[in-house]
């Protein structure tokens, strides 16, 4: 094995580990997690530690998500709703219907992913994933964008608010569950 594939980036491991960034910093500050950092102050996980951590932690430890599903249209936010609650991995799941409701609902059931989509009357998604990754206490959820108008301008204007992804609807649950790092029973 070379030098260089020994070590992982941050965004690596968190991908290994099926968790966000932030967890990894977390476990990494509370010292479940070695790392070690660069001259230049940056960490980096060596593969055999996180593999060590991975196989040493319960399933049951690794963090459960809580999923809010932000779209106008109530058939498909309850599709998403029942797709979620078949994965172990969720813990649990609410809907807004709007933007201004996924405002509040953020704040109260707090949330780890935002499932959001674009194009909504009043306050639209684009609008949404800004006022999240632009207030501290909420900018470490992750955004997972979705839309029926799926063209390169409001993908690159929803990635650039701070999405991770964006989804053209319909997809299929694989698709929401590769999208999510989610495992899955494969089709």
């Amino acid at each position: 094995m070379s030098k260089q594939s020994e070590y992982l980036m941050p965004k690596q491991a968190a991908e290994l580990l099926m968790v966000s960034s932030n967890t990894l910093r977390h476990w990494t500050q509370q010292g479940l997690l070695k790392a070690v950092i660069t001259a230049g102050g940056h960490r980096r996980f060596k593969r055999e530690e996180v593999e060590r951590f991975l196989h040493e932690r319960n399933a049951n430890d690794i963090e459960k998500l809580k999923v809010l599903i932000v779209d106008d249209d109530p058939n498909f936010s309850q599709y998403l709703k029942d797709v979620l609650n078949t994965n172990p991995q969720v813990e649990a799941t609410d809907i807004a219907h709007n933007g201004f409701d996924a405002g509040a609902k953020i704040h109260s059931f707090h949330p780890n992913v935002v499932l959001l989509d674009l194009i909504m009357p009043d306050l639209d998604g684009f609008a949404v994933c800004r006022q999240i990754k632009n207030a501290p206490e909420t900018s470490s959820i992750r955004i997972i964008a979705m839309t029926g108008e799926h063209t390169d301008e409001n993908v690159q204007e929803i990635i650039s608010s701070g999405a991770e992804t964006c989804l053209a609807k319909p997809f299929k649950s694989k698709v929401l569950f590769d999208a999510m790092k989610l495992t899955h029973k494969r089709d």
